[in-house]
């Protein structure tokens, strides 16, 4: 009798492993619970045990044993100690396997932000601001606050920040992300510097930056950079005001779109019609090809350009021509 129920116990127990060993197994090569891409994060410090308990809450896997199948799982393979905090996109029907492998990779998703060529400082905090993914600790400060808190007291912020696409992860600090674009114009301009041409009117970075952002602003064909920066380059030679409209603009506080004959008469540090040399700071931030165009101004004997309407400028070596060309183009005449 008694051999028959040890055996028999015996039966219940290899049956019992055999459909625990079932279970494990399906759990490790079936799919995960999530059908669609699900995005989750793993903040700092989390034990496998809270992430596990999430993975549950968040219906990427489905039943509360398998909690224990996976902590086990991880925890023979030395994978639980090696998760890296941050933000994942799950793909749907991952394994379990394929999931821990995600999240001991750091393969962390990457959110993007452009800050556009031509930009004013205003414009580029706007859009910080409003960036969900970063973590904000700028908002309502100073200027001068800001560019303190980036470790550059003093300086102006306007022109200092390069366009581009930024890729970085969620909770990524205001201060962290402007620092790189900082940085990034930082590199590019004093490397552009040293291969500038010779026989340039400006003589400092900060002034090829100044003058960047002027060509920025007058023009975006491609083409009309380097002739724009020649015309600039020739009038501070001269001592030729350089009367761009752009950072006649950037001075006046309450400009409502047109720019009137009071506005070209109001003196201000950066009516250019006014005073003569670059304006004090620059009036957005410039494109590296903006930036290339100022350090290698076009040869010709151009002083004067006039927008034809269209995106694009007529050049005129006189004032005669000039005039001429705005008979034509601002005027309606012929």
């Amino acid at each position: 009798m008694f051999l028959r129920l040890f055996y028999g116990l015996v039966v219940v127990v290899a049956l019992a492993a055999a459909v625990l060993a079932a279970d494990v197994a399906r759990f490790f090569t079936q799919p995960l619970g999530n059908s669609q891409p699900e995005l989750i994060e793993v903040a700092p410090g989390t034990s496998f045990r809270e992430l596990v308990h999430q993975l549950h809450r968040e219906q990427i896997i489905r039943r509360p044993r398998e909690e224990r199948y996976l902590s086990l799982y991880a925890r023979l393979t030395g994978q639980a100690t090696n998760i890296k905090s941050g933000e994942y996109l799950v793909p749907a029907n991952q394994t379990p396997r394929q999931l821990l492998a995600l999240l001991v990779s750091g393969k962390i998703r990457q959110h993007s932000l452009t800050l556009v060529e031509g930009w004013r400082f205003e414009q580029i905090m706007q859009a910080v601001d409003n960036n969900p993914a970063l973590k904000h600790t700028l908002r309502g400060k100073s200027n001068a606050q800001i560019m303190a808190a980036l470790g550059h007291p003093g300086e102006k912020p306007e022109g200092r920040f390069m366009p581009d696409t930024y890729m970085f992860p969620r909770g990524l600090t205001d201060v962290a992300f402007l620092k790189r674009s900082y940085n990034a114009m930082q590199t590019f301009l004093h490397q552009a510097w040293a291969k500038r041409s010779d026989n340039l009117a400006i003589d400092t970075p900060y002034q090829a930056l100044i003058l960047a952002s002027l060509i920025e602003k007058e023009t975006a064909a491609p083409d009309e950079r380097a002739r724009i920066a020649g015309v600039f380059n020739r009038r501070l030679k001269i001592g030729m005001r350089l009367q761009t409209d752009p950072s006649v603009i950037y001075g006046i506080p309450d400009y409502d779109g047109n720019i009137h004959e009071s506005d070209l008469e109001r003196d201000t540090p950066y009516n250019t019609y006014t005073r003569a040399g670059l304006p004090p700071t620059p009036i957005a931030s410039p494109s590296r090809a903006s930036i290339r165009a100022a350090l290698h101004p076009a040869k010709g004997d151009a002083l004067y350009f006039v927008a034809r309407g269209d995106g694009t400028h007529v050049f005129s070596d006189t004032l005669a021509g000039q005039n001429r060309a705005v008979r034509k183009y601002q005027m309606g005449g012929s």
